[in-house]
């Protein structure tokens, strides 16, 4: 037995640990130990006069005080020069020997001479049962393994000796052996501080046991190893600290050639764990893993003082570790989860979706026949127009451009950031690669039935009733904001509403799991960019969220929450700086796409009622013109009574047991409500001198959703008190029906409108251009059209299209919102002004220089005496025009070309280019973060089979 032990004790000052009573309680079992320490050292890491009096009060030959953020490795090292004994034995405040463990561990060394570290078995000091650590080693690339952390000890692990390390609590190490290996590496930032020690007294010929009889009981304040988590998470820290441990070890250990190309490797290897750290739905060991490599890359002293310290000391060869290292399936068995067969067998487990059993990929397939003999025309149709829709690119290459940073498709010489939807309608197009402007057409047949499944996977978060869901998806489907989108042309207006379902699939559980965050957080990304008008009632939803997750779960889950909103704000920065630098962010709201002034309600009472009705139109569900065209003049007051079986039974779900639920659905439609209220009197974009207000049904859609779900909890509940277990189902299967057949009736108008010709929809254009043009544009891209538009007020509007078309992803509303005329607007005005006056000779020079090849008179639906006047006067003007040859009337207008040298568009400076790449590369990373987290793995689909899929339900009640 050593003849004399020294105990290092390290003390630090935790305001959120009682450290003062731990400290106590430790010295209480140092003088009860049945081998006492000759020698005791306390290192107080922080002014504390309490814990200070403690240390003198307990016949320490010595208390060393340092400052606070002194670690473990540092203290023990000031206190190495005092040693005095034959073994140093590292302790800290909150481990608690039992009597024995010194004798038992003093024995060791005695017994064994080799033995250089004898290990104590650490137990929880609350629970003395559960092993907190008993040896541990490391995989082959150097992750750390604990034998048999965390497991109940049963004695199982008693006869265990030699190990590759162990924990750094308690340890009894040789004084000789200690001055050798010069302590602990501080580098290793407090962590497999003992797993190093080991491994370098194993490369000296030294031993390492394990003492199993030796037992002290740890509270894991973090003063020696890493701080243990109550709640069972990763303690915060513990990531980086394992991390940097871990990368220091890699290049401490590695072979002398091997050194440098390991770390060449290191920031790649970063990238590639990464992703692997997403998939794997641990994004919060992202930023942990990022420092850790900049640490691992800068600090390449301390890794050549540690290899030197190796080098001095080592006597033996490192293949003789290899048995001590864990093999490759050793660690599957270790990571393998070891579930008890009757718990397993008596958890409750998610049942089945029931998409076929249930019924809902009938009423899919129901609602693509009624699609299709709803819109049988757009079967034929290539391209379909009408409204605010515009074809898209030809080609995926210059779909692409268009949502990137640079020169907009639209206007002289105009650079921005292109609005957030050129991304949606980039991703549309390339849906179908060949003829991207038929993936509109499939758009528009496939709308119903994707608004139906839509519709039904939000309703599984309501009900897990059948025919609830077909109700839910039925009534989402026929909402009558959305027939209005669809029959009118309005493609943002249909996007918003099939993807709001699955934001709300998705949102509704996000806090449970980073699966359906990084879900909602991409269909939020879409969402925001399609109806920027959402975005105040979406971020106040979202922070409900998160302020419910902090109240109730408290704070579980709460990143994932704060997550969903990240994508989208990095989406929008760009053109959010941009307005904000124009002085315009009222702007922001604007709708993207094509400026169009279609039928909307009015601002006034009657406008405001239709609203609060759910319709957008002043013409409730097109039953006015419905009613017209069969020669009847009935009024229309009562079709607004049709959306009242839906509103009716949203209020009524308040008063069910899910109130909870009801009450933050109930919020969600008045916040759609109020959004829509404000949007119709707003006008923050024009087109061809008119102001256009923003369109309603963005956020009727919105509060669609919210009335929907609220109709289905107060369904899916007992509507009646007496005899409900006998009546319930019958109650509730004719409420569902008088749902479903109100909203047919009220869709009907909308359903026929195509086949009636009351649509807006039309068969192409293929190019908003005259086909000249459109056949010159696809050959260069950076030809030029200036298309002039007589206006009734006598003047004329003029816009610069770049290529063969306006195109849909080309629309920017920076420009289309811009409070004051830029200089590239000024020349065009003056450009306009001189085309079509005799004042200017060098007009067409000026045409050719800036790219622009082709100058279009185009038609206006009703001219009045003023236009026609003024259109007379300009094509007078332009045909006397020398340089300037007449094509000809076209279907799109008067079209002439410019007979001199056309000079190709000037192409972006190297600035906006690199701009454009940085603007590209961090939505193109966020968006690759959010897919990786939305990707489902095994252990995410365990584990959301253990909740319910409804959501507000107790969570023993598995679905």
């Amino acid at each position: 037995m050593p003849a004399r032990v020294h105990a290092l004790l390290v003390v630090r000052p935790d305001g959120h640990a009682p450290a003062a009573r731990r400290l106590q309680r430790t010295l209480q079992a140092l003088a009860g130990l049945t081998r006492r320490v000759d020698v005791l050292t306390v290192v107080l890491c922080g002014p504390d006069e309490e814990l200070t009096q403690l240390a003198r009060a307990s016949g320490a030959e010595g208390v060393i005080t340092a400052p606070r953020t002194t670690r473990y490795a540092e203290a023990v090292r000031m206190a190495t020069p005092r040693l005095d004994g034959d073994a140093v034995w590292l302790l800290a405040q909150d481990t608690v020997p039992e009597p024995e463990a010194l004798e038992r561990l003093a024995g060791a060394l005695e017994l064994a001479p080799s033995v250089a570290i004898a290990a104590p078995k650490l137990v929880r000091w609350d629970d003395r049962t559960e092993i907190v650590s008993l040896g541990v080693s490391m995989t082959r690339f150097g992750a750390t393994i604990g034998l048999a952390d965390g497991q109940f000890d049963q004695g199982q692990h008693d006869t265990t000796d030699d190990v590759l390390g162990s924990d750094v609590r308690g340890i009894l190490v040789r004084a000789d052996a200690w001055r050798a290996l010069e302590g602990l590496d501080p580098a290793l930032s407090g962590a497999d501080e003992g797993l190093d020690l080991g491994v370098r007294a194993r490369l000296a010929g030294g031993r390492v046991s394990v003492v199993p009889g030796a037992r002290l009981g740890v509270y894991g304040d973090g003063v020696a190893g890493l701080p243990d988590a109550r709640d069972g998470g990763r303690p915060p820290g513990a990531a980086y600290a394992t991390r940097v441990a871990q990368l220091h070890r890699r290049l401490v250990y590695a072979p002398a050639p091997a050194v440098f190309f390991l770390w060449l490797a290191i920031l790649p290897t970063a990238v590639w764990r990464t992703v692997q750290q997403l998939v794997a739905k641990s994004p919060g060991r992202i930023l942990p893993e990022w420092g850790a490599a900049f640490v691992a890359v800068v600090r390449v002293g301390a890794v050549a003082q540690a290899r030197s310290r190796i080098h001095r000391t080592r006597t033996v060869s490192w293949g003789q570790l290899a048995p001590l290292r864990i093999s490759r399936s050793e660690l599957r068995n270790a990571l393998r989860p070891d579930v008890d067969a009757a718990d397993a067998a008596a958890r409750p487990v998610r049942g089945d979706l029931g998409f076929f059993s249930g019924g809902g990929a009938w009423i899919v397939l129901a609602a693509l026949v009624v699609s299709v003999a709803a819109f049988p025309a757009l079967l034929a149709w290539p391209v379909i127009g009408g409204g605010a829709l515009e074809p898209l690119r030809s080609t995926l290459g210059q779909l692409w451009a268009d949502a990137a940073y640079g020169l907009r498709a639209t206007g002289l010489e105009t650079v921005a950031p292109a609005d957030p939807f050129a991304s949606v309608v980039a991703l549309l197009g390339s849906l179908w690669p060949g003829d991207p402007s038929r993936a509109l057409v499939l758009l528009w047949i496939l709308a119903l039935p994707l608004a139906v499944l839509g519709g039904w996977f939000a309703t599984t978060r309501l009900t897990d009733r059948p025919v609830l869901r077909i109700t839910g998806a039925v009534a989402w489907a026929l909402a009558p904001t959305f027939l209005a989108a669809l029959t009118q042309g309005r493609p943002t207006g249909v996007l918003v509403h099939l993807l709001l379902p699955w934001l709300f699939y998705a949102g509704s559980v996000a806090h449970r799991s980073w699966v359906p965050a990084g879900m909602a957080s991409l269909v939020m990304v879409a969402v925001v960019a399609c109806a920027p008008s959402l975005v105040p009632a979406l971020v106040a939803l979202w922070l409900l969220a998160l302020v419910l997750t902090l109240i109730i779960r408290r704070g579980v889950g709460a990143a994932r929450v704060a997550w969903v909103i990240v994508p989208a704000v990095v989406f929008a920065v760009p053109t959010v700086l941009r307005q904000v630098h124009e002085r315009n962010p009222w702007g922001l709201l604007a709708d993207p796409g094509v400026p169009w002034a279609g039928p909307q309600v009015a601002a006034d009472v009657t406008g405001r009622a239709a609203l609060a009705s759910g319709f957008p139109t002043a013409d409730p569900g097109g039953w006015g013109n419905f009613l017209a065209s069969l020669h009847l003049a009935a009024p229309t007051w009562w079709v607004p009574l049709l959306v009242a079986p839906v509103a009716v039974l949203a209020l009524i779900a308040v008063l069910t047991p899910r109130w909870l639920v009801a009450v933050l659905l109930l919020a969600v439609t008045l916040l759609g409500l109020g959004t829509a209220f404000a949007a119709i009197g707003i006008s923050v974009s024009s087109a061809t001198g008119q102001a256009i207000a923003l369109w309603p049904g963005a956020a009727l859609s919105l509060a669609w959703i919210g009335a929907v779900g609220g109709a289905v909890v107060a369904l899916d509940s007992d509507l009646l008190r007496a005899g409900a277990r006998r009546h319930g189902g019958l109650v509730r299967g004719i409420a569902s029906g008088v749902v479903m057949l109100a909203l047919i009736g009220l869709s009907v108008p909308a359903l026929t409108a195509n086949l009636r010709g009351a649509a807006l929809l039309t068969d192409g254009p293929a190019s908003t251009l005259p086909a000249y043009v459109a056949a010159e544009g696809r050959g260069h891209p950076d030809t030029g059209t200036i298309a002039l538009t007589p206006l009734a007020s006598g003047g004329v509007a003029a816009v610069v299209v770049w290529g063969e078309s306006e195109t849909l992803g080309g629309q920017s509303t920076i420009r289309a919102t811009r409070s004051r005329p830029t200089a590239a607007d000024d020349r065009v005005a003056a450009l306009a002004a001189d085309l079509i006056t005799s004042s200017s000779t060098d007009v067409v020079s000026r045409l050719a220089s800036a790219g622009i090849g082709f100058v279009m008179l185009a038609p206006v639906d009703e001219e009045d005496d003023t236009a026609r006047a003024l259109r007379i006067s300009a094509e007078t003007a332009l045909d006397q025009r020398s340089g300037l040859d007449a094509v000809g009337d076209t279907s799109k207008g008067t079209l002439w070309r410019v007979t001199e040298k056309v000079v190709p568009r000037a192409g972006e400076s190297a600035e906006t280019q690199a701009l454009a790449r940085g603007i590209a590369i961090a939505e193109i990373a966020v968006v690759a973060a959010a897919l990786l987290l939305a990707v489902p793995t095994g252990a995410s689909r365990r584990r959301a089979r253990r909740l319910s899929r409804v959501v507000g339900r107790p969570a023993q009640e598995v679905t």
